[in-house]
C-alpha cells in the first residue's frame, strides 16, 4: 500500500480554517503590537533618514572622494579607483546621482545593521554546536525563500516606508554574514587557539585578540555577499516604498520605458561593481597581511 493513503490531505474547508486562524492571529498580533514596533525601529529609521540626507545633500565632489577614498584604501589598486571613477562620473552624467546616493544610503545602513545582527549570531554559533544545528536550517530557509514573500509579514507590522524596506533587505542578506562569521572562527587552526590557552588567554581575549582577526579574511567575504544580496533586493524592496535606483526600474517594467530600465540597472550593476571590487580586495589583502604575519 502507498504510504501517502495513511496520511490523506486535509479537505479544503479545513485547510480555509486553518489558513483563516494564522492570518487573523497574525493581523491581530499586527493591530496590538505594530505601534511599539514602530517605536522599536524608531532609532533604525533616523540613521537612515540622516545617512540618505548626508550623502543626498552634500555636494557630489565630496562624496565621491569619500567612495575614492574608501576603494583606494580598501584597494591600493589605481585601476579600480580609476574604475569606479569613470562608473561615477557616468551615473552622475546621465542624471541618475540622487537616485544612486539614496541607493547607497540603503546599502550602507543595511550593511551595518546585517554586520551588529549577524556577527554575534556567527560568534554564537561558532562556540556551540546546538547553537549551530538550530541556527543553520533557520539560515536554509531564509535563503531559499522568495524575497517577495518577505515584504508580506514586514508591510503588515510597518506598513510601506524606509523601514519595512530596509528590515525586508536585511532578513534577506544577513544569512551570508552569519554563516561566514562562523565558517572562519571555526577554521582558525587549532595550533594557535592551542598556544593562545598556554599563554593564559581568557575566552575573551582569544575570540577578540586571536579568533576574530584571523577570521576577518573569511568575514570579509561574508560582508561582499550581504553587499551583493542587499543591492540585488533593492528593486523588489521599491515596491514597498524604498526610493532609490530600484523606483525607477520598476517604473521602467510597468511601464515598458527600455532605456530607462537598462540606465538605471547598468548604475546598480555599476555600484555593485565598486563595492564586490573594493571588499574582494580589501579581505585579499588581510588574507596575505595575516600569512606574512604568521607564515
Amino acid at each position: 500500500m502507498d504510504w501517502l493513503t495513511k496520511f490523506p490531505a486535509l479537505d479544503n474547508s479545513t485547510l480555509r480554517m486553518l489558513k483563516k486562524a494564522i492570518d487573523e492571529s497574525f493581523r491581530g498580533f499586527t493591530r496590538e503590537w505594530g505601534d511599539a514596533l514602530e517605536q522599536v525601529f524608531h532609532p533604525l529609521k533616523m540613521f537612515l533618514i540622516y545617512s540618505e540626507r548626508f550623502l543626498s545633500q552634500s555636494p557630489w565632489w565630496l562624496i565621491m572622494g569619500m567612495i575614492l577614498g574608501l576603494v583606494w584604501w580598501g584597494t591600493r589598486s589605481v585601476r579600480i579607483v580609476v574604475g569606479a571613477t569613470i562608473a561615477l562620473l557616468l551615473i552622475g552624467y546621465f542624471g541618475m546621482w540622487a537616485d544612486t546616493m539614496k541607493t547607497v544610503s540603503m546599502i550602507f545602513v543595511s550593511t551595518v545593521v546585517a554586520i551588529s545582527v549577524g556577527l554575534p549570531i556567527g560568534i554564537l554559533m561558532s562556540r556551540s554546536d546546538r547553537v549551530q544545528s538550530i541556527v543553520n536550517p533557520i539560515l536554509d530557509v531564509m535563503q531559499t525563500m522568495p524575497s517577495f514573500v518577505y515584504l508580506i509579514p514586514v508591510v503588515m507590522l510597518l506598513g510601506i516606508g524606509k523601514v519595512p524596506g530596509l528590515i525586508a533587505v536585511v532578513i534577506y542578506a544577513v544569512a551570508p554574514m552569519i554563516r561566514f562569521t562562523n565558517l572562519g572562527i571555526r577554521l582558525v587552526d587549532p595550533d594557535v587557539l592551542e598556544a593562545a590557552d598556554a599563554f593564559g588567554s581568557t575566552r575573551w581575549r582569544k575570540m577578540t585578540q586571536v579568533q576574530l582577526p584571523l577570521a576577518l579574511p573569511t568575514i570579509m567575504g561574508g560582508v561582499n555577499q550581504t553587499i551583493m544580496l542587499a543591492l540585488s533586493m533593492v528593486v523588489i524592496a521599491s515596491m514597498i516604498g524604498v526610493q532609490g535606483l530600484g523606483q525607477p526600474v520598476l517604473k521602467a517594467i510597468t511601464n515598458q520605458y527600455f532605456t530607462l530600465g537598462v540606465f538605471n540597472g547598468l548604475a546598480i550593476v555599476g555600484i555593485a561593481m565598486i563595492f564586490d571590487r573594493a571588499s574582494q580586495a580589501y579581505g585579499k589583502r588581510l588574507q596575505k597581511h595575516l600569512e606574512v604575519v604568521h607564515g
